[in-house]
């Protein structure tokens, strides 16, 4: 058995292509039996298939998107010896198989639930296809081996996916209190051993400066950054959200080390609005794992590696195109 990590949200990729591809931390373990090459397809989830020319698509995008992230062409940088499952190319084309999966298995949920598209819907999805479609040279077509009703397929999927997201998710409370999503700023001193914690704690008792005794002893990345609840350990947390402004803490005593924090400022708005909306997210998302989840685990999966062994990215700098998703959200978002 082949097992394949799968990251829940299929219809955000776009947006978070070059940040992660799963929002939050749940992800799904799936096997995958690996069965004897019958027909072209790539894989299969309860009997629907995809295509090798739907998972060329898809790689397409992902490895000029992966392979141009920080404004350098990673696929000519030397990361040093790697483990063969650690290749750039590897990652793109498990990032690929991941996502293929999601977007296949929210359409059968979705078909569950008779969750379709409107004309509208379908109209835009015509019209995104002619685009992208449009967009590609011949050399792309040539490798990608699709066609205008395949793409028009494409994102009829992605679409639908969308929408069983947002079917789904509809309900979630969206009220969240400033306090719940507050966002402060602050100072931090980290050791992992007690002697240095108590160097500090003298220190800073005598009256020496927060930042400079930082500077000294702090074994953290940063002295000055920004946290929302969870990020620290409870213990930290229930003293620092509870400083005034300019107040430092005493030794906070965790289980992975010794901390001390001074506020800068108790309440950074503007991000504060920004975590709200990924507190929101977060339930929406648990919501539609509620669900989703229940269906994975009833499905079956059966992955043809013969084929998908195959299938590498090309990365000879002919296969530039990488707006798939982009056009998508032109129309849809």
């Amino acid at each position: 058995m082949k097992r394949l990590t799968i990251g829940v949200l299929a219809i955000y990729l776009a947006s978070i292509l070059l940040t992660g591809c799963t929002i939050g931390d749940t992800e799904y373990v799936l096997d995958l039996e690996v069965v004897v090459p019958q027909g072209n397809h790539v894989f299969s989830i309860n009997g629907s298939k995809c295509t090798q020319e739907e998972a060329k698509l898809y790689l397409c995008n992902y490895q000029n998107l992966y392979g141009s992230e920080y404004g350098m062409n990673l696929w000519e940088h030397d990361f040093g010896a790697m483990h063969e499952d650690e290749t750039l190319e590897a990652y793109v084309k498990d990032i690929t198989l991941s996502q293929l999966a999601n977007i296949i298995c929210m359409n059968l949920l979705a078909d569950n639930k008779e969750i379709t598209l409107t004309d509208v819907e379908k109209r835009m999805v015509e019209v995104a296809a002619e685009e992208y479609y449009k967009s590609l040279s011949q050399a792309e077509l040539d490798y990608m081996g699709i066609d205008l009703e395949l793409l028009k397929d494409c994102y009829e999927r992605y679409a639908i996916a969308e929408k069983l997201y947002a079917t789904l998710t509809q309900g979630v409370n969206e009220e969240v209190s400033d306090d719940e999503a507050r966002v402060i700023r602050v100072q931090q001193i980290y050791v992992s051993t007690q002697e240095t914690a108590l160097e500090v704690q003298k220190k800073l008792a005598e009256g020496d400066d927060f930042a400079s005794v930082a500077s000294n002893y702090n074994e953290a990345d940063t002295i000055e950054t920004t946290i929302k609840r969870g990020d620290y350990p409870y213990e930290v947390d229930m003293v620092a959200f509870n400083l005034d402004n300019k107040q430092q803490s005493d030794m906070i005593v965790t289980s992975n080390g010794y901390y001390f924090v001074k506020c800068l400022n108790k309440f950074e708005r503007e991000l504060t609005e920004q975590n709200k909306i990924s507190i929101i997210a977060q339930r929406q998302k648990q919501q539609f794992d509620d669900v989703f989840h229940a269906f994975i685990v009833a499905s079956e999966f059966e992955l043809n590696e013969e084929i998908w062994g195959d299938i590498d990215p090309d990365t000879t700098g002919v296969i530039t195109t990488d707006s798939f998703f982009e056009v998508y959200d032109k129309y849809f978002n």
